[in-house]
Parts: C-alpha cells; structure tokens; sequence
C-alpha cells in the first residue's frame, strides 16, 4: 500500500509492504536529491549507496552552462568517481576508517555510486558520503598522479580473459556505439583527461535532482530526514539543468552486429560467449521491469542446469560448471550473454544458438517447469531480501518507477508462461545474435 504524508516542509511517500513487514519512506529534498529510507531496527549494520544517473557512455553531452555537445575522453566517469575520494587534506577513505565504516564506489556503463557500510556513527557516516561526493577537488597535480593508478588497473584487466571475453561480445553488439568501450578507458584516452574536464563533467550530473540516497538499517527515519536535510540547506548548487546527453545509435534490424570474432590468448582452455543483443523495444517504468523478469525468467528455463539441453549437453562434455548466462538492462539497451570454458568451443556456441532460435518449441509443454522456475525466482527475490546491499543495489530510480526488490515477487507471480513465449518471440532474434571466442595461443615452438 502506498500513501502520502506531511512530514514538516515535506511529502514523503510511504510504501508498505506488510507480507515482508517492511516500509520505505521517499522524499525528494528542495534540491532535487531523492532520499529513500528503509529502517531495520533490529540490525547491528546500516548500508547507504549515493547514486548518480551517469556512466561510462555518457561521454558526449552538452555540459552545464554550454549550449553545444562536447566529447569527453572514454573513461571520464569511472576517473571521476576515483578522483572524489582525495581532497586536498585528506582522503575520504580515512573518514570513514576513522568512524568505523568502509567504504567504496563503483561505474557501471549508466551509473556512478558511492556507498559505506557500518555498524557505528551512522549519521556522521551519512554526512560524511554526502559531504565527500558534494564537495570536489581536482587538481592537475593529483589528476596526473591519478592517470598512472588507473592505467595499471586498466592494464591488469586487458590480462583478465574473463574481462576480455565479455568486451569482446560488447563490441560484437555495439560496434559503433560508447557501450563497446571499456569502462575504465584506455591508457590513450585516460591521458587526455584534465582537471577542467573533471568539474565539466562533475557540475552536469552530480546535480543534485540528477541523484538518489538509499538507506537501510539501524536508523530513525524522522532523524535521518531532518540531519540530511540540514546537511544540504547550508551547500550552494548551480540551478539545476535537463541533461541534454548525445543520441546513441542503435540499428533496429540488428545491420551493424558483427556476428563472429575471435581472439589467441594465453589460456589452459578455449572461451566462448554468444551475446544477444536486445533489438525490441522495452516498455517503460514497472511494465520495463516486469519484461525484465521475464527475460530472466526464459533464460532459466532454456539455459539453466535444470533444463533438458543443460544436462544433455553436460553428459556430451560441451559444457561445464563454468556455464552461465546474465541478462542486463540499462538505460538505453539490453542484452544477454551465454558462457562457457570448454574444449569444443563451436559445438558449444553451435547449441546456445539452437537453443535460442527454437526457444518457442523447447518452451512447449513446459507449463510445470516454467511454475518451478518461477517460484525459484521468487525464493531468490526473498532470500536477497536478507541482504542490505541487495535491496539497496537494485533499487533502479527512475528506471522502473522506483520499484524496489520488494516490488518484484508480485510481478514475477503475474507472469505466465504464455507471457515468456511472447518475450522468446520478441528479444530472440536470430538477426541478434553474435559470438566471440578466446582460443588458447598455439605455441609456436611446435
């Protein structure tokens, strides 16, 4: 049930969910910054996650105050994340240390997040995560310095084959799009980041309503809204602007995939991955979620080890425990990857395929099986329920209405199987789909 209340100067929207026992308040601050909190009173422990709608292709855009796209060099969002945590007297990794709490953050190809976790000094932990991330300080100095640290990390994932493995079906996917581009950057475009740049970027999406706050544990929610409101009354920030981002470029027919690649490795044993890239359009908001779960859903159902063609395929040593698949949707696409190790890379990447382009058939009759997957989706939505983090990390703002984990047990129970073969239809196009292999470096000694 979901109602409004008068809290003071502000509306907080109060969601209960009593099958779970749990409420969360929303409000949204006179900034624009979205607060949600979930207390947990009869935890010892409190997690908070700080999260800005920007990521690592969001590289062209119109920054703040300007009125023409700029490009940024790949890399700049994850660089940045990086760069708030030094101050110029002090590291905020040390505030946090020095209350207790770690803390850490993370770039992901839409968002950038800040988060601590703790088990004392809540609130300071919370005025320290606001004040660090609201409070920028680059320099040239310290950006160069900073240049050297993430191009060793760069480089320790271009030794990764696991890494590797899945850019390499990104850029099978995305060819001509900032998805195909790692995360990090290369050492080439890192270096071309300057201390303006930073603040360019820093001033057009860390705005405050271009943000959201979860927390949830041990705290009083009143207290909580009242300390962080305070927090931000005393902070000046720009007028606040649409973010005018560069439109990426998706061919709907799927012309620009590049359906084969392959790569020599040092590796004991050949890597392939099979991605296919979401050409259908997804609804928005809840519905946008509940295609999601769907998704997932038929995956389990054609690739997980409780299938037919799994275990099959299992007997005949084409794959192992190493096999798995992810389905990832972000703002602006979607996708799904199909994994392996294996000796008989084309049998392997053969049979995915197959699986995928006669997903309607292995589906028929499957009304038993596809309840089992169900209720074994729901037990793991309940089981991450336990965990902090899970309710907190997979809290997707804007994206689906704000739905939180709590909100996906009900829309996994409404699905039937008649809606997965709908979705089959829709995201398993054989016009989609891409493989990329690593296979091990022959020696050349033989």
């Amino acid at each position: 049930s979901r109602i409004f209340l008068r809290w003071g100067a502000y509306l907080v929207e109060i969601n209960s969910y009593p099958q779970f026992g749990e409420t969360l308040y929303t409000a949204t601050l006179d900034n624009g910054l979205k607060v949600n909190f979930l207390p947990r009173t009869d935890f010892h422990k409190t997690y908070g996650i700080l999260t800005t709608d920007y990521g690592s292709v969001d590289n062209e855009f119109v920054p703040l105050g300007e009125t023409e796209i700029r490009r940024f060099p790949d890399g700049i969002a994850h660089f940045l994340e990086h760069k708030l945590f030094e101050k110029e007297d002090h590291d905020a990794f040390e505030l946090f240390g020095k209350y207790g709490a770690d803390a850490n953050a993370f770039t992901s190809f839409t968002r950038t997040s800040y988060l601590f976790q703790t088990t004392q000094n809540v609130a300071k932990c919370v005025t320290t995560l606001l004040d660090f991330v609201q409070t920028p300080y680059f320099s040239e100095k310290t950006v160069e310095k900073e240049k050297g640290i993430i191009g060793q990390e760069i480089k320790m994932y271009d030794d990764d084959s696991n890494w590797r493995l899945y850019f390499g079906i990104i850029e099978n996917m995305y060819p001509k799009n900032s998805l195909s581009i790692d995360i990090a950057g290369t050492v080439d475009s890192i270096n071309k980041i300057t201390a303006k740049d930073l603040y360019d970027c820093y001033k057009t999406f860390y705005q405050p309503s271009n943000m959201d706050l979860f927390l949830v544990g041990n705290f009083e929610v009143e207290a909580m809204l009242e300390l962080i409101k305070e927090n931000q009354a005393v902070k000046e920030f720009p007028s606040p602007e649409p973010i005018k981002r560069a439109e990426e470029f998706f061919d709907l027919e799927g012309r620009d995939i590049i359906p084969y690649r392959m790569t020599e490795l040092e590796v004991q044993r050949p890597k392939t991955i099979i991605g296919i890239k979401g050409l259908d359009k997804v609804p928005a908001g809840r519905a946008g979620l509940r295609y999601k779960l769907a998704v997932e859903l038929l995956l389990y159902l054609l690739y997980s080890e409780t299938s037919d063609k799994y275990l099959e395929l299992y007997d005949e040593g084409i794959l192992d425990d190493s096999f798995g698949y992810d389905f990832s949707l972000e703002r602006g696409f979607h996708f799904a990857t199909i994994s392996g190790d294996t000796n008989k890379p084309q049998e392997l990447s053969n049979a995915v395929i197959e699986i995928a382009e006669h997903a309607l058939e292995f589906l028929d009759d499957k009304e038993a099986a596809f309840e089992l997957a169900k209720r074994e989706l729901i037990g793991r939505n309940i089981q991450a329920m336990n965990s902090l983090e899970s309710i907190a990390n997979r809290y997707e703002a804007e994206l689906f209405e704000n739905a939180t984990l709590f909100d996906v047990g009900a829309l996994l129970e409404q699905l039937t199987l008649a809606d997965i073969k709908a979705v089959a239809k829709q995201f398993l196009r054989s016009e989609a789909i891409s493989v990329y292999q690593i296979l091990p470096k022959e020696d050349e000694d033989k």
